[in-house]
């Protein structure tokens, strides 16, 4: 369970419980992570620490802060980019040069933070889009974001029927679809290729990687005379916890019904 998104204890919309809590309802919880955590733009390590925290905030999913200190200074060049938060105060940023390498704003921190969140003194947050790779430990990091501890992927072999349309037409049916349950996300289903109706699945260039699952290939969708791009997924080798998926597909995007009966 993620503890500040959905149903979660610190999310915006808690289960039922025989308690309350006491706390504002946009809520800040700042947790030490113990792994060690590197990045790199080309060869060059911009941050090295084993005293990461992940910041979780209501209905936000957690952003990895690092002492400031652990950042390469040499690489550092402050902006004139300045934002605003409410709840944590006034953000600076940074740019990270690498020789002929710019990347603009890539990190940001909160100097003189609201007292309420004043554990964030001395700590920065890296955007890790704006670099090469970064590993835990010594493993990439999937999707470019570290994984929250709190958040869950559950996978189930059912024999509830699916039914997945494109338009008006049906393209598959399964009575032994493999179930995901992750957290803050609805269910979804995926089904044996060999369930699914000859010639409507084509490949797509298009590749995503989630730091929970693995790396996907996608698939449109081919149905009575149209194409509908990149409507379907598979991973054709998840993580170890979502390796029952493995080659199956699962169907989504704009025209694409996929109906999960009880």
């Amino acid at each position: 369970m993620s503890l500040t998104q959905g149903s979660g204890p610190l999310g915006g919309s808690p289960g039922d419980a025989n308690y309350t809590i006491q706390a504002p309802a946009h809520r800040l919880l700042f947790q030490a992570d113990p792994r060690r955590l590197r990045a790199f733009v080309a060869d060059a390590v911009v941050l090295d620490t084993v005293r990461a925290h992940l910041l979780h905030e209501t209905g936000i999913r957690p952003v990895v802060y690092v002492p400031l200190a652990d950042i390469d200074e040499r690489l550092l060049e402050r902006t004139d980019t300045k934002t605003h938060c409410p709840f944590k105060g006034d953000a600076s940023y940074w740019s990270l040069r690498v020789a002929d390498e710019l990347r603009a704003d890539a990190v940001w921190a909160y100097e003189e933070p609201l007292p309420e969140a004043g554990w964030l003194r001395g700590f920065a947050a890296l955007y890790f889009g704006c670099v090469d790779r970064c590993l835990v430990e010594d493993e990439k990091v999937d999707g470019g974001r570290l994984r929250d501890p709190y958040h869950r992927v559950d996978v189930h072999v059912s024999s509830r029927p699916v039914t997945v349309t494109a338009g008006d037409q049906v393209i598959a049916r399964s009575a032994r679809p493999t179930l995901v349950f992750e957290t803050s996300m609805p269910v979804r289903a995926y089904i044996p290729r060999g369930d699914v109706n000859a010639g409507h699945l084509r490949p797509s260039d298009r590749t995503t990687s989630d730091p929970y699952i693995g790396d996907a290939i996608w698939w449109h969708v081919h149905a009575g005379g149209e194409m509908f791009a990149d409507a379907a997924h598979s991973y054709e080798l998840p993580r170890a916890e979502a390796m029952k998926i493995a080659g199956l597909v699962c169907f989504s995007g704009a025209g694409i019904s996929s109906e999960l009966g009880s």
